[in-house]
């Protein structure tokens, strides 16, 4: 007795071999973004990661150097050792901040 593939079971054995090849893509960038945060005051112009303040959408939309509203994604860890020339403390921080006046 001759078993024929279906169009319907191919489908299904391709979308399952494709999930599989792409879990472990998957894993690896969670992987990295946990050892990452969110640094504000660090982007340069047009350089942040994502929202940058009222009247902004996400990634490339700071309009100034060291924006306090405006983030990067940086390694735990080293947000508050990278300068920052708007901010208080002259470094990142890991919340939103007023910028000082220069």
């Amino acid at each position: 007795m001759k078993k024929t593939m279906t169009s319907a079971s191919l489908a299904i054995a391709f979308g399952t071999a494709l999930v599989m090849a792409t879990a472990p893509v998957a894993a690896a960038e969670d992987s990295k973004m946990a050892s990452m945060e969110k640094c504000y005051g660090v982007a340069l112009k047009g350089k942040n990661d994502c929202k940058a303040g009222a009247g902004t959408s996400c990634a490339g939309t700071s309009v100034r150097d060291h924006q306090g509203n405006a983030w990067s994604m940086v390694p735990k860890g080293t947000c508050e050792q990278t300068e920052s020339s708007t901010s208080s403390t002259g470094f990142g921080q890991l919340d939103t901040f007023q910028e000082k006046s220069a």
